[in-house]
């Protein structure tokens, strides 16, 4: 987008002059007073942090992160997209992909230059999501027209986000939560919940497998048991015979069926 600047002239004013919490930006050195978020913008981005945030590929997401490429620049969208050092103090330079959103009220003109300074220092892409009129996201980028992205349709940020981003999870808590699903799941290494799913069905058909497996042992180490006892000619009272029926851990059946062999009476299985 062209600059239609409205700060002709180099301001006073310097990035280490200020101080977390103030409420003013810096355009070349001159102030820019910031005001407070109301609620509707608030959740819109909240919605849009989350699913940012959550994709594969993003690092960190910063909400009014303040960005200083310049001793004479400070600029603090509402969510921005890249490597945000664990420090104090001003991030140095831009973030590849910032976030801005536009409600009632909105000064256009300080928007505009925003944008531009942001392009400018190196941003990559500005994302503006208005939240007035139709839902819809301009997308600007430095040296291309700005283009407009509806509802129904992608964002995508190529080298930012691995997933293409629904226009509308940047403003909508349940399109937001489904993208985050998405998001989380393949940070884990899972395409999809079905892919979840079906890989529990498959754990949950092994282990009925192995189960039924083990039943059939201990059915078959119970009766060769009484075989055995009945090939030396041995009786087996109640006592036994229930003990060995009511016995489920293959190891303990095995040591049974070994004793069995050379045992000179049955009840040496009671302990």
């Amino acid at each position: 987008m062209k600059r239609a600047s409205l700060l002709p002239t180099k301001g006073p004013f310097r990035a280490d002059q200020l101080r977390p919490g103030d409420p003013y930006e810096l355009s070349h050195g001159h102030a820019i007073q910031c005001f407070p978020t109301g609620g509707r913008g608030a959740r819109a981005i909240s919605a849009g942090a989350r699913a940012l945030a959550t994709d594969p590929a993003v690092q960190d997401v910063g909400f009014d992160t303040g960005f200083s490429p310049a001793p004479d620049m400070l600029r603090a969208p509402d969510l921005a997209v890249g490597a945000i050092p664990d420090e104090p103090g001003w991030v140095k330079g831009t973030p590849p992909l910032a976030v801005e959103y536009a409600d009632t009220g909105q000064d256009e003109a300080k928007l505009e230059e925003k944008i531009c300074d942001l392009l400018e220092a190196g941003t990559r892409f500005v994302w503006v999501v208005r939240l007035t009129g139709s839902r819809r996201v301009e997308v600007h980028r430095s040296g291309e027209p700005m283009r407009i992205v509806h509802p129904g349709s992608h964002l995508e940020a190529p080298g930012i986000l691995a997933n293409p981003l629904p226009v509308e999870a940047l403003y909508d808590r349940d399109v937001s939560d489904e993208v985050s699903l998405r998001n989380l799941l393949q940070r884990h290494g899972y395409a999809s919940l079905d892919e979840v799913r079906a890989e529990g069905e498959a754990k949950g058909e092994a282990k009925g497998e192995a189960r039924g497996e083990v039943q059939g042992e201990v059915a078959a180490l119970r009766s060769v048991i009484l075989e055995v006892f009945a090939a030396r000619g041995l009786r087996v009272g109640e006592d036994v015979e229930a003990l060995i029926a009511g016995c489920k851990d293959p190891a303990q059946l095995r040591r049974w069926h070994r004793q069995a062999i050379t045992a000179t009476n049955a009840a040496e299985l009671i302990p």
